[in-house]
């Protein structure tokens, strides 16, 4: 981190062109009227004459380097401790195929529901401040990808790094619901949310989804469900052996009743996304709905830089007082 401790200095640089104002309007004529030299005007300049010109560049670049210095340049480090304990998330995603379907864009270009999910879920880990989060992932099976943590840049790496499938084809919402709660229940906390994000309905796993839902009202966890995807028909992209790549569309439905059943058990909320503006409106409501009061102390240590100033600028006054005695001594 770099920072000026004493900004308010550069207010000496305004000082610069008055110098340069006065010092014209004060220049010394000659009280002599002396012999012309029209006759040599068409001599050019010597390249000692035209660095003499220049010569007051080095004293006022000098003054320039000076009141940065005066500023006190600094680059250091930014520690912060959070002194509250936040609240734990668990963001619970569906890998299943079916979030392969092409009816997402993002900046501008279409993309399947997983990279949209990917964007949208990383700008709101971003967002948070003290809390811990998770990452479970499902489709046929459910597992933890990261545990509870702060470590919020981790967080956003492992999200990127989710694939389609990787969990299986089908959709166990029960059995995700079951491995966020074991999560949540690793560090205790006054508030403890999941947020469940699926484009189907639970086909497989060996916990129903009603029964995961039950468990977490008994734990007071608090469950908010997303429902991903257009309505009707979403084109997919095939590749075929015979025919090579080509886009089919296929029907995804999202079983909204269970979905709506869990999060009003829980006492969260059902939200449905159609598109990736939808998606973002949904992240910030509950972002919103699920703030908690954050203690932050600050403790910087900075390493003063003005010497890299300070030391170029006596130089340059050092060689602009040299220069000025000797060669290019000017007598009146």
């Amino acid at each position: 981190m770099f920072r000026f401790a004493s900004p308010y200095c550069f207010l000496l640089l305004s000082a610069v062109p008055v110098i340069l104002r006065i010092r014209r309007r004060t220049g010394r004529s000659p009280e002599m009227a002396m012999p012309g030299l029209a006759g040599a005007r068409g001599i050019p300049p010597s390249m000692g004459l035209r660095a003499g010109r220049r010569l007051p560049a080095l004293k006022y670049a000098a003054l320039c380097l000076m009141v940065l210095a005066l500023a006190r340049p600094q680059w250091g480090t930014e520690r912060m401790n959070v002194l509250t304990e936040g609240i734990n998330i668990i963001l619970t995603v569906d890998l299943s195929e079916s979030m392969a379907a092409l009816d997402f864009k993002r900046k501008g270009k279409i993309v399947d529901r997983l990279e949209a999910v990917k964007g949208v879920v990383a700008d709101f880990v971003r967002k948070r401040a003290g809390d811990r989060i998770g990452l479970v992932v499902f489709g046929s099976q459910a597992y933890t990808q990261i545990p509870l943590t702060r470590d919020y840049d981790t967080i956003i790496s492992m999200l990127d790094r989710l694939e389609i499938g990787a969990a299986g084809k089908n959709t166990a919402i029960g059995d995700a619901i079951g491995i966020s709660l074991k999560r949540i229940g690793d560090i205790e906390s006054v508030s403890n949310v999941v947020v469940l994000l699926t484009d189907g309905q639970s086909n497989t796993g060996e916990l129903p989804p009603d029964i995961a839902a039950g468990i977490a009202a008994e734990k007071g966890v608090k469950i908010y469900t997303v429902g991903v995807g257009s309505r009707g028909e979403a084109p997919f992209l095939v590749k075929d052996p015979f025919f090579g790549e080509r886009y089919v569309y296929q029907r995804v439905d999202i079983d909204e009743d269970a979905l709506k059943a869990i999060a009003r058990r829980t006492g969260g909320s059902y939200f449905r996304a159609e598109d990736t503006g939808g998606l973002e409106a949904i992240y910030e409501t509950i972002d919103r709905l699920e703030k908690t009061e954050v203690t932050v102390e600050r403790f910087s240590e900075n390493r003063d830089l003005y010497p890299f100033f300070l030391v170029p600028a006596f130089i340059l006054l050092g060689l602009w007082v040299v220069l000025t005695n000797t060669r290019f001594l000017r007598v009146p």
